[in-house]
């Protein structure tokens, strides 16, 4: 009997111990339609490719619409990314392994189509990555398509080619580099040797670290404030970068509570409002605060226009449906996901000075 009371008591307080657990109330599980819009990788043998299908003719106007902007009507700039095409030849096609990537080849960069071992590769990273300015926004049967386009510029697929679900396993075949891919032992054996050999001095060394590579002063901003975008827990601090670079490791002391800011021409809400914005639409990613990157920086667009008429409506007109030309050859890309009234909000902040 006493056995009994003492195994009961220890239930009953293992019970409220479990209770009591900080993490017990913490979140929930996910529902299958979260998960199923989380769940869309696509694998080489490709498990996880949805049904569609889309033409050459399909993916090439897509193409104009959304993608030339950046990589170039033949997926051959180098203005803003590497190219995705150029470098293959049919030689490659039939052999599964691309010459200009052996040891000895002068070809001047590594293109896409001349890395890349699987189709299933390309059909993802466009599937969850692309446009650059509103991802996961295209259809499959969209990716189907540009996804050919891309292909019959590489001359894997001819001009009138339909790629679907049915036939990729066939194209993947024919892709340039699908021999490509080598087996290095020690990355999947772990009882196996490293792959790599630790030669550095680990304790009492003689020599302190010398940074080689640094981002220039001029840049530190180009994204942003980098301490207002880290998380609020963890080791990890980032530098406050609307200040000289700092002389003591970033996170060596106490985290600060707030972070100081210059004083704002307007109200500091609108500003991070608009500045909030800016990170969410990816326009950070080609302007800089103050310099270009891939276009103008935002500071510089407000002095070119500077005393222009009506600029805060020609710079909301400008983002929503993009341009070319001002700026040089690389045009901007429209952004139909954005709002008129957001749109609004950031010409507004440019035209009183994009601080």
């Amino acid at each position: 009997m006493r056995t009994l009371i003492l195994l009961a008591a220890a239930f009953i307080a293992g019970h409220a111990f479990a209770q009591t657990k900080p993490w017990h109330e913490v979140g929930r599980d996910a529902t299958k339609t979260e998960v199923k819009a989380w769940d869309i990788d696509v694998r080489p043998d490709f498990k996880g490719l949805p049904k569609g299908a889309g033409t050459v003719e399909q993916g090439e106007k897509l193409w104009e619409a959304q993608c030339a902007s950046c990589h170039g009507s033949f997926g051959e700039s180098n203005e803003v990314f590497t190219p995705i095409v150029g470098g293959t030849t049919k030689a490659d096609i039939e052999r599964g392994r691309v010459k200009n990537l052996e040891p000895g080849s002068i070809f001047p960069q590594k293109t896409t189509m001349m890395k890349v071992a699987t189709l299933s590769t390309l059909w993802d990273y466009i599937n969850r990555a692309m446009p650059w300015n509103a991802p996961k926004s295209l259809t499959a049967d969209e990716v189907y398509s540009v996804t050919a386009y891309i292909l019959s510029l590489a001359d894997v697929v001819p001009a009138d080619f339909t790629l679907s679900d049915k036939n990729i396993a066939e194209v993947q075949k024919r892709m340039p580099n699908r021999n490509g891919m080598v087996f290095y032992e020690p990355l999947w054996k772990a009882d196996g040797k490293g792959d790599t050999k630790n030669v550095a001095c680990m304790k009492d060394c003689p020599v302190e670290a010398t940074i080689r590579s640094s981002l220039p002063d001029f840049a530190r901003d180009a994204h942003g404030n980098i301490q207002e975008q880290n998380r609020v827990i963890g080791p990890v601090r980032g530098a406050d970068t609307t200040k000289p670079a700092p002389t003591a490791p970033v996170g060596a002391g106490p985290r600060p509570t707030t972070v100081a800011v210059a004083t704002p021409a307007k109200p500091a809400s609108a500003v991070k409002d608009t500045k909030a914005l800016l990170a969410a639409n990816s326009c950070t990613a080609c302007h800089g605060m103050t310099n270009k990157i891939v276009g103008p920086g935002f500071n510089e667009i407000a002095a070119k226009h500077k005393g222009k008429a009506d600029l805060e409506s020609y710079l909301t007109g400008r983002i929503r449906e993009g341009g070319s030309g001002v700026y040089g050859a690389v045009p901007m890309p429209p952004q139909p996901q954005l709002s008129v009234d957001d749109a609004r909000s950031i010409a507004k902040w440019i035209v009183d000075g994009a601080k």
